[in-house]
């Protein structure tokens, strides 16, 4: 059978490109190597799926070319998808930031997405493994249970991350056979790992403080945790994506209290520097931050300028990490696609008419916090408006 439209992926950008086309009336056929659709989608949120966030806009996205996620961050917002959800009568809260997640389980995510394509007429099959795609007329997919033709061919595969969930780089190889350019990729939203000079802090796994973490020119505020390798939390995860070997970060361990003032006031006492430090940050951290960088003394042996010295580094730690956890811990993708050979209004291809790449596959990758669910619907959305 010759289908309008086949979708590589059943995830949460294939699937939303599938309803859409398919309440156009194209007949869609959706192509899903794993035996269940949307695992990523009911592993996120700690299995409460945050599904999109309230203040999605194109400064939460890191790519090659920062502008090229506007457009269907426009045509297809945070309020459209919410009315999806509240049609089904899903349940829901704001975490914190503009979070939305389901009061119950990311399932009910799935089985909203399961019933749309339904009422959409669209076909899914699981468990099938596409080996190889040409353009020849019609594009045609090679399939273990034969071959498949389409007028419009959407590449929804995903990136590499978590590979247990059956993440590959399928999608990067059938654009690069197409004549498509890619963005290296590389782990996002991923902890980092300590150098050595700082892997005594690793005694210190599951700390958590609120920190200022920069890299370069951006900065994130929220929660940094010390993990058994290196670094996590919030704060870490959205550094990532900006991350780059070789490059520093800067930890800000005390983002609400001027130090420099705090232990000028103290100067005369003969607190210990690690009894002192343990008013401002967990009592932990305090001793080993003495280990590492400054011998705990009384504050009255400390000079002025060594206290200032002190509240510098807490303020403005510099460390390189040695790396990251990788894509087994990382929760996207960043690079992909060129988004300078699509469309940012439709997805498509520029140098071959009817190819579609969505979602984590292309050179777009959120912040944390339902960025990336909201532009696997927008960018679904875009293209199941011109398949």
């Amino acid at each position: 059978m010759r289908w309008d439209v086949i979708i590589l992926g059943a995830g949460a950008a294939g699937l939303m490109c599938a309803i859409e086309a398919g309440k156009r009336g194209r007949t869609v056929l959706v192509l899903e190597r794993n035996d269940v659709i949307g695992k990523k989608i009911r592993i996120s949120g700690g299995g409460r799926c945050n599904f999109t966030n309230l203040i999605t806009d194109p400064e939460h996205y890191v790519s090659a070319n920062p502008h090229f996620s506007r457009s269907a961050l426009a045509r297809y917002t945070p309020s459209d998808f919410l009315a999806l959800v509240e049609r089904h009568g899903i349940g829901y809260h704001e975490k914190k930031l503009g979070q939305l997640f389901c009061n119950d389980s990311s399932q009910q995510i799935i089985d909203m997405l399961s019933v749309e394509c339904r009422a959409a007429g669209v076909r899914i099959r699981t468990s099938c493994h596409v080996s190889s795609v040409t353009n020849e007329g019609p594009f045609t997919v090679a399939t273990g249970e034969g071959k498949l033709s389409a007028d419009s061919l959407v590449v929804a595969t995903g990136g590499l991350s978590i590979p247990k969930l059956g993440a590959s780089d399928f999608g990067y190889r059938v654009a690069r056979q197409l004549g498509l350019a890619i963005v290296p990729a590389r782990p996002g939203l991923v902890p980092l790992r300590f150098a050595q000079d700082e892997r005594l802090f690793s005694e210190l796994s599951g700390v958590s403080v609120d920190a200022i973490v920069t890299v370069g020119k951006t900065s994130f505020r929220e929660n940094l945790l010390f993990t058994h390798r290196g670094l996590s939390g919030p704060a870490i995860l959205q550094g990532s994506s900006y991350w780059e070997p070789g490059v520093p970060l800067t930890l800000n361990l005390s983002p609400e209290r001027d130090l420099a003032g705090f232990l000028t006031e103290r100067q005369r006492s003969q607190t210990e520097l690690a009894t002192a430090l343990a008013e401002i940050v967990p009592k932990r951290l305090a001793r080993l931050w003495c280990q590492r960088f400054f011998p705990s003394m009384p504050l009255n042996r400390y000079s002025p300028a060594q206290l200032r010295s002190l509240a510098e580094q807490l303020h403005g730690w510099r460390i390189v990490p040695d790396g990251t956890e990788g894509y087994a811990k990382a929760e996207v993708t960043c690079g992909g696609v060129d988004t300078s050979e699509l469309s940012s209004k439709t997805m498509e291809s520029a140098k071959v008419p009817g190819l579609y790449f969505i979602g984590e596959v292309v050179d777009v990758t959120g912040h944390l916090g339902g960025y990336n669910f909201q532009w696997a619907w927008a960018s679904g959305f875009a293209a199941g408006q011109a398949v």
